[in-house]
């Protein structure tokens, strides 16, 4: 009986050892299938501009052979500061604009330079 336990133990191990020797040589399977390549797994807004918290809160799958998550962590937070400077830029010139109200209108003159009809003085008088 005690044989008989110890092949049957025996078979198991390397059974085990032949899975896990090919599961390590074949690669895993894959969960899900390949992405297209005209569209990224990843998504954001269409109806409005991108914010800065849109591309913190971006997160990319992680596999085996993938990337280093603190680089493109540290990546996606500098794409994100680069995004907030440039919206407090782009809300200080649209402040100053409406700061400086319309533009005054200038009146046309003719191409001779002189003035138009009822305006300024006449040669004539």
């Amino acid at each position: 009986m005690l044989s008989f336990l110890v092949v049957v133990l025996s078979v198991l191990v390397v059974g085990g050892l032949l899975f896990l020797g090919g599961s390590l040589l074949l690669g895993r399977g894959e969960s899900e299938p390949p992405a297209d390549l005209d569209r990224s797994p990843v998504e954001l807004p269409d109806d409005r501009p991108v914010t800065a918290d849109d591309v913190r809160g971006l997160r990319i799958s992680v596999t085996v052979r993938g990337y280093r998550m603190t680089e493109v962590d540290w990546l996606l937070e500098q794409l994100a500061q680069t995004i907030e400077d440039r919206d407090e830029q782009i809300a200080a010139l649209r402040a100053r604009v409406a700061d400086a109200g319309p533009a005054p209108r200038q009146e046309a003159r003719p191409a001779d330079g002189t003035p138009p009809c009822g305006k300024g003085a006449h040669a004539d008088a």
